[in-house]
């Protein structure tokens, strides 16, 4: 049993990965290895809340990175805080065992308004002007301002988008470092982004993903000092691969079916096309290798229209719809009425125009909560326009789909041995194997 547990969170590692990280080597060679097989979706905020709540969709209500709004006739990307959740997550179990256990939460999508005693997340001011300023939430809410003096703000250019590199997880890795040395939280969550990027834009196995690689293991060598410092031996440090990425050489997109179907509907202004959401008969909001495709008052005939359209496209490998979707846990009320899954070499774009100079403008610039679906093209600027192309083929590398091949499956590694069995686990099982160390 340990008295502190840190995870680090990393989407995109590989087991492969490892052999070239000797700092993360170093720390965890006479630890434990197991298998981690992510659920599906496996995308950033299901995983993470698998990994938080130790529950799969159907149980704590995380589907997507985002979800139509039924109510508000609205699609959500990225704009939820920890509400969206409808379980307890792992600092709330421990508050509940001993209240004098503390927990620190870094940059997990949904942490915003957490029970953590210490939060940090980005969340830019926006303006009237539509410009953003720069800063985080935290908790306590003077704590950004601390951070501030050392660290300056987070640089939210590089966390996502055209620019995004090491910077934004080398500020994680270092004001996580500092809260861990001020505060010692018994418990830290600390998600650190950086293999998501080149692996997606240029593929899992291109030069720039090896060196992001490289990059990681020199800022994870600073953290597991500074993580000395605060803890000294008396810490276990577990690393979790929130998935991997794979390449990809194809792209679907259900909505210029749904499009072309009749079923789906646009509104038109000066400003390009926009998809009337209560207007049409089913659209689709796109994550990585799935959709939920939302049919208007889940009409029965409109489901049924809508399976038949998908059923033996390429680059959907299921159909999901009705019961089907209790196969993947995902038969929640935030689910769209048929859920398409993606073939491994493929992914999900969210153009629905069939003209590009029809497309919106927000179309070719970095937006992430007004595009219906997950947007990696917003990677691929074009520095002579500066604005982002609309070539979805541009993607080399997704992830999403049920682990059905080893190079879907990530990888749990640890700095103590004994910890849990040498065998697959799954993400769900994290959360115990955390509560564990402090006897629940």
């Amino acid at each position: 049993m340990a008295d502190n547990v840190v995870l680090l969170s990393i989407p995109g590692l590989r087991a492969s990965d490892v052999a070239h990280m000797p700092n993360l080597t170093a720390l965890t060679e006479s630890g434990d290895k197991a298998t981690l097989v992510p659920s599906f979706p496996a995308v950033t905020l299901c995983v993470e809340t698998n990994i938080m709540t130790g529950m799969l969709p159907v149980d704590h209500g995380v589907v997507a990175n985002g979800w139509y709004d039924r109510e508000k006739g609205e699609v959500e990307l990225w704009t939820m805080g920890n509400e969206a959740i409808d379980r307890p997550q792992i600092w709330d179990t421990l508050k509940q065992h001993d209240p004098s256990l503390t927990s620190a939460v870094w940059f997990p999508m949904l942490s915003k308004r957490c029970n953590a005693d210490y939060v940090c997340m980005p969340a830019p001011v926006h303006n009237p002007d539509g410009s953003e300023s720069l800063w985080c939430y935290t908790r306590p809410t003077e704590y950004y301002g601390e951070l501030l003096e050392q660290y300056n703000h987070f640089p939210l250019k590089y966390f996502w988008g055209p620019l995004a590199s090491i910077p934004s997880t080398k500020w994680i890795a270092d004001t996580a470092a500092l809260t861990a040395k001020k505060h010692k939280p018994n418990f830290f969550y600390i998600y650190l982004p950086h293999l998501d990027y080149q692996a997606q834009k240029l593929g899992p196995d291109s030069e720039p993903a090896q060196k992001s690689v490289a990059e990681l293991d020199f800022v994870l060598g600073e953290l597991f000092a500074g993580l000395k410092e605060a803890y000294g031996e008396d810490v276990l440090i577990l690393v979790a691969s929130e998935y991997t990425i794979v390449p990809v050489d194809h792209v679907t997109y259900p909505n210029r079916v749904l499009r072309e179907a009749g079923l789906m509907q646009v509104n038109s202004d000066e400003d390009g096309e926009t998809i009337n959401y209560r207007g049409s008969e089913a659209f689709a909001v796109t994550d990585h290798q799935l959709s939920h495709i939302y049919a208007k008052d889940r009409d029965q005939a409109t489901i049924d229209k809508v399976v038949k359209l998908f059923d033996g496209q390429e680059g959907i490998a299921e159909v999901l719809a009705g019961d089907d979707r209790e196969k993947y846990f995902l038969n929640h009320e935030r689910s769209g009425d048929v859920i398409l899954v993606s073939t491994d070499n493929s992914w999900q774009a969210y153009y629905y125009w069939l003209d590009d100079a029809l497309a919106p403008k927000f179309a070719r610039t970095v937006d992430i909560h007004r595009k219906p679906g997950y947007d990696p093209v917003e990677m691929h600027v074009d520095m002579a326009t500066k604005s982002i192309p609309l070539d979805a083929t541009l993607v080399k590398g997704s992830h999403g789909a049920p682990p059905k091949t080893e190079a879907q499956r990530g990888i749990l590694l640890s700095n103590q041995k004994g910890v849990y069995p040498e065998t697959p686990l799954a993400d769900t099982d994290v959360c115990d194997l955390v509560l564990r160390q402090f006897n629940i």
